[in-house]
């Protein structure tokens, strides 16, 4: 054999082997990576220990548990504001920790319900809230200060009329605990005939039993994972979080008695396909970006006109094949009223002005779509079966009664607003009709006239397909997107979503074509 060739097949044998070992490197990071620090609930712990031991066998990475109750994880998070997770089994300490910016991410992992523990058998015949006011009998409840399901005992019980009465029972005849654990460990030893524990807790204790109380059956409680806004690296953080909240996490939870989140499918790197109309380009890259770094995913996302992309869809849906996208934005609601079925909890974020795009100075003096409509005048128009603006153009036009006037004079049509703006600054037309977002990008050789209609305007609505296997991953893009305000006000739209992040109430074009 050739000595070059040889030497080329060494050579190519070596860069193969240094690809697999950087892509397996990327996954074990144990090595690289510090441990990572969990504030975990006690009432979590059962299904927390086996995922991170799991987790740490799998890919190296060790995760270090500080165990009690959420209050007081949350209060030493705040006095010393370091690690990287903290799971709360009340949503109220994850919204306490939101407003004291101790948080960034946060995802659901299960839901709890509160129960009236006691021993196998219920020796007490312990039936109802009023059998804990009983002098015989002698209960444990988790400190309101310390821990969660003291927190919603005292709330449910205040609600229900009883919380002073069975308050002085555990003063005088009970015990305080500070942790869920401590409350169910007290009624297994026979301290204590009962307790108020989370259903999953009693699971833990084949010795013990629930009584169910009509009260409790609605008070459920969400356990989520939360990343600190302290983290020194919140992507493994994120990662693990993830790990947790996926459907390998589920199937442990509920192995564990936990009512479990239906999560994510589970990938160390995950990829989400992302449709977006092109209008929306400008805003949301550099918001992509970031996520995809913070996050280890990538965002495979696809720019076109929103009739390419529906079509897209349809053929994909068609076909059963993969590569149908997991999120979607549309350059008006009136590119996802088509494809609905397929989409849920869609949210407009951003409006756009349609506009007259004429050359700067305007030579040829248009002041509105009256002048579109003069002999010699060259228009472009996007194509309306394969984008938002052809369509959005056509429905303007024809409610203003012009279509036919205008429509003669147009010399060009393209798939893309992204499209028309470069005809006129190269001066292949006269003027076109375009976002007043696709004309910022070139201001110094294009000026904007508005244009006097309700019909004006385009809507951008974000949602996430019924079809997709990462909906949290898409959720936690749509709040980064949603967050991005400045970015968007710069590129030339208006935002609507409120500062709390509610939808600021307007119509849309689609919901005006009648």
């Amino acid at each position: 054999m050739n000595k070059g060739i040889i030497a080329f097949v060494g050579i190519a044998l070596l860069l193969v082997a240094s690809l697999y070992l950087l892509s397996t490197k990327d996954q074990s990071t144990g090595a690289a990576q510090a441990d990572l620090v969990l504030y975990c609930a006690a009432g979590v712990k059962p299904a927390v220990v086996p995922l991170a031991q799991q987790f740490e066998r799998e890919y190296g990475q060790k995760v270090q548990l500080m165990y009690g109750g959420s209050g007081t994880l949350l209060s030493n998070i705040q006095v010393a504001p370091q690690g990287d997770l903290y799971i709360a089994a009340d949503q109220s300490y994850i919204e306490m920790a939101a407003q004291k910016e101790l948080i960034a991410e946060t995802l659901p992992l299960a839901w709890l319900r509160p129960v009236i523990v006691v021993a196998k058998g219920n020796p007490k015949n312990i039936r109802s809230l009023e059998d804990l006011k009983r002098s015989d009998v002698r209960i444990a409840l988790g400190n309101p200060g310390t821990a969660s399901i003291g927190r919603q005992t005292q709330k449910l019980l205040e609600s229900a009329g009883v919380w002073g009465q069975v308050k002085k029972q555990v003063e005088q005849n009970g015990v305080f605990k500070p942790t869920v654990s401590e409350v169910a460990n007290d009624v297994k030893l026979g301290a204590v005939a009962a307790g108020i524990v989370w259903d999953a807790t009693v699971a833990q204790y084949p010795e013990l039993e629930a009584v169910k109380v009509e009260l409790f059956e609605e008070a459920r409680q969400q356990i989520s994972v939360a990343v600190l806004a302290s983290s020194k690296q919140p992507t493994a953080a994120l990662r693990f979080a993830r790990y947790l909240n996926s459907r390998v996490g589920n199937a442990v939870f509920a192995e564990r008695g936990f009512e479990a989140v239906e999560g994510d499918q589970w990938a160390w790197h995950p990829e989400l396909t992302f449709f977006c109309g092109s209008v929306n380009r400008r805003a949301v890259d550099d918001v992509i970006k970031a996520f995809e770094c913070r996050e280890g995913a990538t965002v495979n996302t696809i720019y076109n006109g929103c009739g390419i992309l529906t079509g897209q869809m349809r053929t994909i849906n068609q076909e059963t094949g993969s590569g149908f996208p997991d999120v979607y934005m549309a350059c008006d609601r009136y590119y996802l009223e088509n494809v609905r079925d397929w989409f849920q909890e869609d949210v407009d974020i951003s409006e756009a002005d349609i506009v007259i795009a004429v050359p700067k100075g305007n030579p040829k003096n248009i002041q509105g779509i009256a002048d579109l409509a003069k002999d010699g005048m060259r228009i472009s128009v996007g194509q309306p079966e394969q984008c938002t603006i052809g369509a959005l153009t056509r429905i303007m036009l024809e409610k203003m009664g012009v279509y036919d006037q205008v429509m003669k004079n147009v010399v060009m049509q393209t798939a893309s607003s992204s499209m028309l703006v470069p005809t006129v600054s190269t001066n292949s037309v006269d003027a076109t009709i375009s976002y007043i977002t696709d004309t910022k990008a070139e201001s110094d050789k294009v000026d904007s006239v508005r244009i006097d209609s309700l019909y004006a305007k385009a809507i951008q609505p974000f949602s996430i397909a019924c079809s997709s296997d990462y909906k949290f991953l898409g959720r936690r893009l749509f709040k980064d997107i949603s967050a991005a305000e400045e970015r968007f006000v710069k590129a030339g739209f208006r935002f609507r979503l409120g500062s709390q992040g509610t939808i600021v109430p307007s119509e849309s074009v689609i919901e005006n074509t009648e």
